[in-house]
């Protein structure tokens, strides 16, 4: 089992776009969105992933991933997902030594843009975390911006 340390931001310009080193495709669905946990599965690019995470204990949790074929996250996402399918190009953007995930949601969730920061240790606070100039309001647990609720 692995922990998931990660801040989140929403975005208040597009200047991620000109220092982006890359960015994928993704879909994904929730199975299970319980406060105590959700599974998800996702299709990044043409890559399937399992993914089990635990309740968010300030910005960290427990993450459980498991890369499967991607046929069956396809099943997964038509025969068992719970309804709200997410559709998100996410940009990798290097900034201060470290590196963001930028998400741009598409169809229903057009228009919201949010960065996420994932630190390899919570003892890491984000005051000593450099912030790039595209990012605005910490929603680090604000329930309104966990994927799962979107």
């Amino acid at each position: 089992m692995a922990k998931e340390t990660e801040y989140k931001f929403l975005v208040i310009n597009e200047s991620y776009k000109e220092t982006a080193t890359g960015s994928s495709r993704i879909e994904q669905g929730y199975i299970s969105r319980r406060k105590e946990g959700t599974v998800r599965v996702r299709i990044r690019d043409e890559e399937g992933y399992l993914t089990v995470k635990g309740a968010n204990r300030g910005a960290t949790r427990d993450e459980w991933e498991y890369r499967i074929p991607v046929s069956e996250a396809r099943d997964m996402l038509e025969r068992v997902c719970l309804e709200g399918v997410i559709r998100k190009t996410r940009w990798i953007v290097p900034y201060g030594g470290r590196v963001w995930e930028v998400d741009e949601f598409h169809g229903g969730h057009e228009g919201l843009t949010v960065a996420e920061i994932e630190l390899p240790d919570a003892g890491i606070a984000i005051s000593e975390v450099e912030l790039p100039p595209f990012v605005g309001e910490n929603v680090t647990g604000d329930p309104r911006y966990y994927n799962s609720n979107l």
